[in-house]
């Protein structure tokens, strides 16, 4: 395990002396429809699904009603299915300004019969260029899948189906900013990125298949919300205290986690900025140094 400054730590006893239960959000109670494409979010099954859409005049999209620092964020998904070349559907959480923080999953549209790329970033500060690439195991259109992002002091996991396919470490001893002082809300979306998607643009998006959608259901939580400049842990909704939702707030990879993180990134994976010499020609950033797989 990485190891964590003393005013870490603290944070983290004060979290785990306050954690309360989670529960299943609701999206008529639990987030607000973003400013753009209104009528093109809709909620159904009395707030368990929402599905975004896209046409050719707008996108759509959602976000927490709630902001949150550090938590554990699960939200099942059924992509765009067919023809999806040049849209982008989105599950993230981000901070505000241009000192940002972000945590993203995006998913690349295709041509009907080629697999989804999962693109995931991390921003810090402001600074992104953290990206890693996957070719995910399974028909993403057919059914709904769990991505989930778990985010505390140490680390954050970005997890399907609950494997672990990336780890980002808090390497703040060497320099590298982690986001651990900016409450982010919860996003989704689904847009337009025709311009650089699909091989960089070359495949522009087929407006006959309009509208495009992409189906959201279970979102659940376990995290701290964030107000007024502090932050309490839980769900949004609940109040009782149990010890069974501690899990996140120090998770990391025990030896069968790293087993199949280990199977993801040498069969999925399909970029890594880490191992990109061309684009980072001065040496690559100081986190790709550090040991892969770390516990």
């Amino acid at each position: 395990m990485s190891s964590l400054s003393s005013s870490v730590m603290l944070l983290v006893l004060v979290l785990m002396a306050i954690l309360t239960a989670a529960s299943a959000e609701n999206f008529y109670r639990d987030v607000g429809i973003s400013t753009f494409g209104d009528e093109l979010a809709v909620i159904l099954n009395g707030g368990d699904l929402l599905t975004l859409s896209l046409d050719n005049y707008s996108g759509s999209g959602f976000q927490s009603i709630n902001d949150y620092l550090f938590g554990r964020f699960d939200m099942n998904i059924k992509l765009v299915p067919n023809n999806s070349a040049g849209t982008v559907a989105t599950f993230y959480l981000s901070s505000q300004g241009l000192t940002h923080d972000e945590i993203d999953f995006e998913f690349l549209g295709n041509l009907s019969g080629q697999p989804y790329t999962v693109h995931t970033n991390i921003y810090t500060q402001g600074v992104g260029n953290r990206e890693q690439q996957f070719r995910v195991w399974f028909d993403p259109t057919a059914s709904f899948h769990k991505y989930t992002v778990i985010w505390n002091p140490q680390r954050i996991i970005l997890m399907v189906d609950d494997i672990p396919i990336r780890v980002f470490n808090n390497n703040e001893a060497i320099g590298v900013p982690f986001p651990n002082s900016q409450a982010m809300n919860v996003y989704a979306t689904i847009w337009d990125a025709e311009d650089w998607a699909t091989e960089g643009g070359r495949i522009q998006t087929d407006w006959t298949q309009a509208p495009f959608t992409a189906s959201y259901e279970h979102f659940e939580l376990e995290a701290c919300v964030y107000s007024s400049g502090s932050s309490s842990c839980g769900s949004s909704q609940s109040t009782t205290s149990i010890t069974s939702n501690e899990a996140w707030l120090t998770q990391s990879l025990d030896s069968e986690d790293l087993e199949k993180l280990l199977w993801v990134q040498q069969t999925c994976m399909i970029y890594d900025y880490s191992t990109d010499y061309e684009r980072f020609p001065q040496g690559l950033p100081p986190e790709c140094n550090q040991p892969r797989f770390q516990q």
